[in-house]
């Protein structure tokens, strides 16, 4: 009698504890408190229809946890053998199965309508106001403002926090590891669509005060919207094992007003009109090296080593391929590696810091190898492959 009734006390609990350890995920919510296992209803009217369907859905399995406990409870008490109860006999009660098997059914169908109602609002990707193209990298997100009537605007999102409270010598800040350089900028009450692929492992972007959840993968693209109600800084994660850094790209996202949308995004366009301008200029070797210099902390440091010393990736101090034939280091730093951590920068990368960041490579760490490529030259590099 003890096992039957621990059996069917976890039937009965299974949908109760399975819902909680799903709810527990929503605790990187912004602002959410550190052991917070429900839900929140983020700043979208699709987020509060998520967040009131999940409830609907919890109170269904309370009331049926409630009612499969109080018949299993008052059964197992009211006849147990000490009480010198007769078994009964009977071997089948039409009513009594066809009522379990109607209830569990009209059960169903009350979650099933709303939650199909749900789902189509949110995979409902039509008439956007503005589409943004999200790709994974190891271990970045890049992001690209498509813009049907010119230039499209672009740039890499990368971990902010500073190494050492990773190393744990400083204090952890209140938004750590979940701090970036180029947060993504989207007007308040406008509906953005969202294209999500990766350019080499599987990862997902995740913003839970947004609703959005969509796993990138490479070769396709998912799509997702939000449309936020509110302004303020929301942030999320990877939320896909895609290495040994995952824990190192975050997303934050700025909600704004729309007129501060427009002058962002001006900003970002003049920028960018300005490395159009710096892909013709011939730069001196100085200002190339100092250029490089600040793309390779960035970009290079993590994995070769602050002074090019090595770590995850091969040294550059030294190194044959930095004090090596310029063609090959150039190709190494466009095309990467392919099966190894070396990521292909030539993507990642525009062509005035590819050649910065070269050109760095080859005269810093005592390589000084006296050569240095122009933005041109990558150009033609690319052109040529």
């Amino acid at each position: 009698m003890y096992l039957q009734a621990k059996r069917l006390l976890k039937l009965a609990l299974s949908p109760v504890l399975m819902l909680l350890s799903l709810f527990s995920t929503g605790a990187w919510a912004e602002q959410a408190e550190r052991w917070q296992t429900n839900m929140t209803p983020g700043i979208t009217e699709v987020g509060h229809q998520i967040y009131d369907l999940h409830m609907w859905v919890f109170y269904i399995c309370v009331v049926t946890g409630i009612v499969v406990f109080g018949v299993m409870f008052y059964s197992v008490f009211a006849y147990r053998k000490e009480r010198h109860q007769e078994p009964a006999t009977f071997h089948e009660n039409t009513r009594m199965e066809i009522a379990w098997t109607i209830v569990p059914f009209l059960i169903l169908l009350f979650m099933a309508v709303p939650a199909t109602k749900t789902l189509i609002e949110i995979y409902d990707t039509d008439d956007a106001d503005l589409d943004i193209l999200i790709t994974g990298y190891q271990w970045k997100w890049k992001y690209e403002y498509i813009n049907p009537d010119g230039d499209n605007v672009s740039f890499f999102s990368n971990l902010l926090t500073d190494g050492a409270e990773i190393a744990n010598t400083e204090d952890k800040g209140s938004n750590y590891l979940l701090e970036v350089d180029e947060p993504v900028v989207i007007p308040v009450n406008k509906k953005v669509r969202f294209l999500v692929t990766a350019n080499d492992v599987l990862h997902a972007w995740w913003v839970p005060a947004l609703a959005v959840k969509r796993d990138a993968i490479p070769g396709f693209i998912n799509e997702a919207w939000t449309k936020a109600t509110e302004t303020g800084v929301f942030r999320g994660q990877c939320a896909e094992l895609c290495g040994r850094n995952h824990g190192f790209m975050p997303i934050v996202v700025n909600v704004v007003e729309e007129s501060e949308y427009e002058a962002w995004l001006g900003e970002k366009e003049a920028a960018a009109a300005e490395i159009k301008e710096l892909m013709a200029k011939d730069f001196s070797l100085d200002e190339l090296v100092e250029r490089g210099k600040s793309v390779y902390t960035s970009a290079c440091s993590a994995c070769h080593g602050a002074n090019g010393e090595g770590g995850v990736g091969k040294a550059i101090a030294g190194s044959a391929i930095a004090t090596g034939a310029i063609r090959e280091h150039t190709d190494r730093i466009v095309n990467g590696v392919p099966g190894t951590a070396m990521p292909a920068f030539g993507s990642q990368l525009n062509e005035v810091d590819l050649a910065a960041v070269i050109t760095y490579q080859r005269n810093a760490f005592g390589n000084n190898m006296g050569d240095m490529l122009q933005p041109v030259d990558i150009y033609n590099f690319k052109k040529g492959q």
